[in-house]
């Protein structure tokens, strides 16, 4: 039958949609949670405080994977794009009446 449209089935992997983590968390926030926690740790010349520094972040970090995963895209293209509507601004808008002659 040509002329009637059947679906076609396609196979569909499940890994292919879940985001790239690194021990849980998303791989850029674990990558920028390890390199403050080693620029600590030449800082400070103190492996506990790079330790410190880079658990205090992961933890952040895997918070902020697990509550909302699309969270860090959101945050990086929010500055790409000006202001449309700020819908807590009060902007008070007086109309202008047009004289009747």
């Amino acid at each position: 039958m040509a002329g009637v449209n059947h679906p076609e089935m396609r196979p569909v992997y499940r890994v292919l949609h879940r985001p790239l983590t690194v021990c849980g968390v998303d791989r850029r926030l674990f990558f920028l949670a390890l390199l403050v926690g080693v620029a600590a740790f030449n800082l400070f010349y103190s492996f506990l405080a790079g330790c410190v520094l880079f658990a205090a972040l992961y933890g952040v970090a895997r918070w902020s994977t697990t509550h909302d995963p699309q969270l860090l895209a959101i945050v990086l293209r929010a500055g790409r794009f000006r202001r449309f509507y700020d819908g807590a601004k009060r902007e008070t808008r007086h109309a202008h009446r047009r004289s009747s002659w």
